[in-house]
C-alpha cells in the first residue's frame, strides 16, 4: 500500500505582522496598491504542501512517496525527511536551481500575504510510478509544478488509483479546462472555501455540478471545521478540534490532507477520514512552521476522543 503526494517542496519564511492588513489597504486605491509592512518577527522552516502532508503522515505511522523537485540546496530537508524514515526516490534533483521559497506573512486576523518563487518546481517530476496498485494505493495532487498537476490526474484514471485534487495556490494560474480535467474523476476535490468559490468563477461551475466530476467535495473552513460533501447527496458539516493554543495557521490545511489521507488509506468513508483530518490539522496549529508539531499515537486518539468519541481501528 502507498500513498502518493505530488506538490511542492520548499522552505518557508514565516513572518508575522502584529497588525490587520485591511487597516492599511485603501478601497479606493486599489488599482495602485504600494505598501509594506515591518514584520516583528520571521522564522526559517522546512515547507511545501508536498513536504507538508508528508511530514504529518509519518507522523501517522505512513511512508508516503513525495513526488516533486528540489534544487542544490534541498540537503538539511532530505535530512529531515529521512530521519522521519520518508525516502527520497520520488523527489527529482537538480543542481542548477534553488529549492522553491515561499514568504508568508500574517496579521493577527490570521491573514495571509504570501510570494513564493518556484526554483526547483518549475521542473517536472521524473518518478516512473513502476509500481502503482489501483486496488491498494491513494494519491493526492496537491499544488506544485504545472505539468505534474496536469499529467498525473490522468495518470492515476489511467491506472485506476484514487486520487485527490487540491489546486489550491495554484488556481490563479491554472486554466478552466485544466482545473475541470484535474477535478473529472476524482475521489475528492478539497480546497479551502475561498478557492472552491475561485474555481466556481473560474469554470463557470456550481458548486453541484462540480460534484457531477468528483465523487466529494471537500471544504475547509478555518475555525469552523469542514463540510464534506458527497455526490451521493451526503453533506456533513465536520466541527474544528480545538488545540491547546493557537500559535500560526500556516500548514493547517496541509495536516488536515494528511489526517484524511490516513484515514482513506485504511478504508475508513470520507466523513470519518475528515474527522482524523480535524485532529491532525489542530496539531499544527499549535506551532510557527508546517513541520514543527509533533505527536504520538495516544497523544492523537486522546484528542480524537475529546473531539468525537473513540477513534475508529485501523
Amino acid at each position: 500500500m502507498s500513498i502518493y503526494i505530488s506538490g511542492s517542496l520548499a522552505f518557508d519564511r514565516i513572518m508575522t505582522f502584529p497588525g490587520n492588513f485591511q487597516d492599511h489597504i485603501l478601497k479606493d486605491k486599489l488599482r495602485m496598491i504600494n505598501m509594506s509592512f515591518m514584520v516583528d518577527s520571521m522564522n526559517e522552516r522546512r515547507g511545501g504542501c508536498a513536504g507538508n502532508i508528508a511530514y504529518s503522515l509519518a507522523l501517522l505511522d505512513e511512508k508516503p512517496v513525495i513526488v516533486s523537485a528540489a534544487g542544490r540546496d534541498f540537503d538539511p530537508y532530505a535530512a529531515g525527511l529521512q530521519a522521519l524514515g520518508l525516502p527520497l526516490d520520488g523527489i527529482r534533483r537538480d543542481s542548477g536551481e534553488f529549492t522553491a521559497n515561499c514568504y508568508i506573512t500574517t496579521d493577527l486576523n490570521g491573514n495571509q500575504i504570501t510570494g513564493f518563487y518556484p526554483g526547483a518546481m518549475s521542473l517536472p517530476s521524473t518518478y516512473s510510478f513502476a509500481n502503482l496498485n489501483a486496488d491498494t494505493d491513494t494519491a493526492i495532487v496537491s499544488p506544485g509544478n504545472m505539468d505534474d498537476m496536469r499529467r498525473l490526474p490522468a495518470l492515476y484514471r489511467e491506472k485506476g488509483v484514487p486520487y485527490i485534487y487540491d489546486p489550491g495556490q495554484q488556481i490563479p494560474v491554472l486554466p478552466a479546462g485544466d482545473l475541470l480535467a484535474g477535478i473529472e474523476g476524482s475521489l475528492a476535490c478539497i480546497t479551502n472555501d475561498y478557492e472552491l468559490s475561485m474555481i466556481c468563477k473560474a469554470t463557470r461551475k456550481t458548486e453541484n455540478e462540480l460534484l457531477g466530476r468528483t465523487l466529494w467535495l471537500v471544504t475547509t473552513l478555518g475555525a469552523e471545521g469542514a463540510l464534506v460533501r458527497g455526490a451521493d447527496g451526503t453533506e456533513l458539516r465536520i466541527p474544528p478540534v480545538t488545540p491547546s493554543k493557537v500559535v500560526d495557521p500556516t500548514g493547517a490545511g496541509d495536516a488536515h490532507r494528511a489526517g484524511l489521507l490516513k484515514g482513506l488509506a485504511r478504508g475508513l468513508s470520507m466523513p470519518a477520514a475528515a474527522r482524523l483530518g480535524s485532529v491532525s490539522a489542530s496539531f499544527a496549529l499549535e506551532h510557527m512552521g508546517t513541520q514543527e508539531h509533533k505527536f504520538t499515537k495516544t497523544i492523537f486518539k486522546k484528542r480524537y476522543g475529546a473531539a468525537f468519541g473513540d477513534m475508529p481501528k485501523f
